[in-house]
């Protein structure tokens, strides 16, 4: 797809005889490993910077480093490095900026009311082998636990055989016995919460799903019952995290919500790692006030060697952020395609598509429209 796309982009360009100067296009996170992107970059006369960060070397370059490669720089795009952020700072070291793409879905780590302000276009790549990943490595983080799958396989490595406390939790509903199955709760109900709970469809569980920002119907079409987060948590017996990072979702998980949760309760996010107050949720599984936790994301990223959640054993099911990752090309795929299309369709003067930020888009408009640079 993105090879035509890119021989159709270069044609328009190149009419109407206008000659056009190079593009500089500072690619903050690399994760192109086969560098196809780049080569189309370069190819429309884009001049590239690369950071040193990457998907699986987080540890990339300091706010002052950022702002030097970013330097005048039109375009900037990459992956989510949280260790490296997009500053207000990083963004005004360049005064042509148009854009920030990037390859992934999550936008956090991009100061977006400041890109807004600045009338500076924020792109994400909502593909479905990123949403539906994390959709899926959510169901098997909650069948890890709750049918203690990591626990049976320690013990018999030990060289153990049935242990009474390793008998697990039936999760699908019943006809034979009318057992019911178990409540799961879902806190946001956008595109990975949505594929959770059809994923969970099968099994007859009840869903319970917490989100004032859709409509009723999607409710009925995710077969999810429209509940208070405050319901939720204390009927859940799993409660998964599937929002994205914001001011109002920033530790919506703290003390006063754990305390409403049932001691035997799981508790997931594969969404953002801020979205829970981690100091309070260590103190909650160190005093068995819930039954455990599957994280696959972390305030602070990556996840220290000395933290507390790594010394919890079986309470915690731990993953390094990957829950979207797929093999190849650091899974990303279909998102470096689609970011690199925004990217350049920025840059030719036109407004991309998965714009973040559309309260942007007019004051983008009477500085870039129709004013190609590549």
């Amino acid at each position: 797809m993105l090879v035509l796309s890119r021989l159709i982009l270069r044609e328009e360009s190149g009419k109407g005889g206008t000659k056009l100067g190079k593009a500089k296009v500072f690619i903050f996170a690399p994760a192109d490993e086969n560098g196809e992107s780049h080569l189309i970059l370069k190819k429309l006369g884009c001049d590239l910077v690369l950071g040193e960060a990457s998907w699986f070397t987080p540890q990339g370059n300091n706010e002052e480093q950022m702002c030097h490669m970013g330097k005048a720089a039109d375009g900037m795009i990459g992956t989510s490095i949280r260790s490296s952020p997009i500053t207000r700072k990083v963004m005004q070291s360049s005064e042509t900026l148009r854009i920030i793409s990037k390859y992934s879905i999550g936008v956090d780590d991009v100061d977006v009311e400041a890109a807004t302000e600045m009338g500076i276009l924020v792109t994400h790549s909502p593909v479905e082998s990123n949403w539906g990943g994390v959709a899926e490595t959510t169901i098997a983080m909650m069948l890890n636990i709750l049918k203690k799958l990591g626990e049976k396989a320690a013990s018999m490595r030990n060289g153990n055989w049935r242990k009474e406390e390793l008998a697990h939790t039936y999760i699908g509903r019943r006809e034979s016995d009318g057992y019911e199955g178990i409540v799961v709760g879902i806190i946001g109900l956008g595109r990975v919460g949505g594929r959770v709970a059809d994923l969970l469809r099968p099994w007859g569980v009840r869903i319970l799903a917490y989100d004032p920002y859709i409509l009723d119907e999607q409710f009925t079409e995710h077969n999810a019952e429209s509940v208070s987060l405050e319901q939720l948590l204390k009927l859940s017996d799993v409660v998964s995290l599937h929002v994205i990072l914001t001011r109002e979702t920033r530790k919506l998980i703290g003390a006063k919500q754990i305390e409403l949760m049932k001691p035997s309760s799981i508790l997931i996010n594969t969404s953002r790692g801020p979205v829970i107050d981690e100091t309070t949720l260590v103190t909650a599984l160190e005093e068995n006030m819930i039954g455990g936790a599957a994280l696959d994301v972390f305030e602070e990223e990556p996840l220290s060697v000395n933290s507390k959640l790594r010394q919890m054993g079986d309470k915690v099911l731990l993953s390094p952020h990957m829950s979207a990752s797929l093999s190849g090309n650091s899974g990303f795929g279909l998102g470096i395609e689609l970011a690199t299309e925004s990217l350049i369709k920025a840059l030719q003067g036109q407004i991309p598509d998965h714009v973040f930020n559309p309260e942007a888009v007019d004051r983008w408009k009477h500085r870039f429209l129709g004013r190609p640079i590549i």
